[in-house]
């Protein structure tokens, strides 16, 4: 089991910035592939990037493509989500995953999850 605590999240001007991190214990932090998901108020839990030992995937959403970066710090046993030009659309709660195996977009792939951080954009 992975034991995951993502911070960085709060309230940030449409336009602004934001970098989540995510801290992993619990196993060997490079063989996992680690996701950021988030859910906003109302809506089902999405898949907005992922990272393993392959290398990074990012949704191809348009509402998160060009803006939202993954990465990781093995040596840090950390995972991070650079999040750009900001809109009140990505209100959400974010979370992090960890899997073991390779690169997934998919909710069920992923075993383990943090409690989630809190983004909110403001207008």
């Amino acid at each position: 089991q992975v034991q995951l605590v993502e911070s960085g999240g709060g309230l940030v001007q449409a336009g602004g910035s934001l970098r989540l991190s995510c801290a992993a214990s619990g196993r060997t932090f490079s063989t996992l592939t680690m996701g950021w998901f988030r859910q906003a108020p109302g809506k089902e839990r999405e898949f907005v990037s992922a990272c393993s030992w392959s290398g990074p995937i990012t949704s191809c959403q348009d509402s998160v493509k060009g803006r939202f970066t993954i990465s990781r710090d093995n040596a840090q046993n950390a995972v991070y989500l650079q999040m750009n030009n900001l809109t009140p659309e990505d209100t959400a709660v974010y979370f992090c995953a960890a899997r073991q195996g390779g690169r997934s977009t998919r909710r069920s792939d992923y075993g383990d999850w943090g409690q989630g951080t809190q983004v909110t954009v403001s207008s």
